[in-house]
């Protein structure tokens, strides 16, 4: 992937810090004959060395990886290069007895797909016993079942598959910090309780009797005192932790940015301030892509990231290119006299203060002394 003006490649959405990012596997062929095909950020394809004399060796990789095939009930283990599998409970139990044949097998790495939360148990246990793990999303070992020219599928299939693809990985990021899981879980419950709020009074609408409208209204200001709960108890949570505290001030520094979307800046996107703003663009969904074909020239779009993150941001970018952000509000009236139409300048905005807040994390500096100092 590449971001369209810069030709930089950036990752796209990725379901945790840690995990590869979840782009297409890039099935590149090499400029001289068929040399080594690689893709950064996501798994690479066989390579091939170009000798002088013009002969072609293949390499394999020499790192011991294991995959794992994620189920509600059961995971099935595979190693990569040998005929070991293994078929265990998904659970408590089931994991020790994982983490002991792996290490009977000297394997160094495992790679586990992401399934609907059902790997984080066992990926947490995993890495707490200082395996590098590697999340994978399902569409990054289908698009290399499809490199390798692989209908068939099924568990065990899967799990050697996964392996191969964890193998010849060599993007593999650090491990997630373990604080941001129970926040993430109470940040869930927030957003679900402001869409369950959305849609008691899209059913309040349709009520013309009395009782049924007073019953929703009553409803609705009840999981409205519960969201505002959870969020200050969220809040507090995050103020226990000094550094997360900080990075919380710093993102609430920017004109538009308010609690709802500096909270899941800061627990959904924790890599904030450590990229560049072409990647932190992609990363969200919010960086536009070439669709482009000889001489034929298509709309640049939007595609992937995280959609929570982008939702935050688009309800954020509204009122701040409207009134919040002077900034915004500038970019936003010169985009629209230069022939954007509305979705699409409020989408540049939102990238934009996405890069603002980037910005501000990276330098470590609220928004106000930053524009001062420069």
């Amino acid at each position: 992937m590449r971001n369209a003006s810069s030709g930089v490649a950036t990752p796209e959405e990725a379901p945790s810090v840690g995990s590869l990012a979840p782009e297409p596997l890039g099935l590149l062929l090499s400029k001289i004959a068929f040399g080594s095909s690689t893709d950064p950020d996501g798994c690479l394809n066989t390579l091939v060395r170009i000798h002088k004399e013009g002969s072609q060796k293949m390499s394999k990789p020499n790192i011991k990886a294991a995959g794992i095939d994620t189920g509600k009930f059961n995971l099935d283990v595979a190693v990569h290069g040998a005929s070991d599998t293994l078929e265990i409970v998904n659970a408590a139990a089931g994991h020790e007895t994982l983490i002991d044949w792996l290490r009977a097998r000297d394997i160094e790495r495992v790679g586990i797909e992401a399934s609907g939360g059902y790997e984080k148990p066992v990926t947490a246990a995993l890495r707490r016993a200082h395996f590098v793990v590697i999340v994978l999303q399902p569409m990054q070992v289908r698009s290399y079942a499809g490199f390798e020219l692989l209908r068939a599928k099924n568990d065990h299939i899967d799990a050697a598959l996964i392996a191969k693809c964890t193998a010849l990985s060599d993007a593999v990021r650090a491990a997630p910090d373990p604080r941001l899981e129970p926040l993430a879980e109470a940040l869930t419950l927030i957003d679900q309780l402001g869409e369950d709020i959305a849609r008691w009074k899209t059913r309040r609408e349709g009520f013309h009797q009395a009782a049924p409208h007073d019953w929703a209204s009553a409803e609705i200001k009840r999981l409205t005192r519960l969201r505002n709960l959870e969020r200050r108890h969220l809040i507090q949570a995050i103020r226990d932790h000094k550094d997360l505290a900080r990075r919380l001030e710093l993102m609430l520094s920017v004109p538009g940015i308010a609690e709802p979307t500096a909270l899941t800046l800061l627990i959904r996107m924790p890599e904030i301030g450590h990229l560049t703003r072409e990647q932190i663009a992609a990363l969200a969904g919010l960086a536009p892509y070439d669709h482009d074909s000889g001489r034929f020239k298509g709309q640049r779009r939007i595609a992937g990231g995280r959609a929570r993150v982008r939702k935050a941001l688009y309800a954020a970018a509204f009122p701040a290119a409207q009134r919040w952000n002077p900034q915004l509000v500038a970019f936003y009236k010169r985009l629209m006299q230069n022939g954007l139409k509305h979705k699409q300048a409020i989408v540049a905005c939102a990238r934009k203060l996405l890069i603002m807040v980037n910005a501000v994390i990276a330098r470590g500096a609220p928004w106000i002394e930053h524009q001062t100092q420069s």
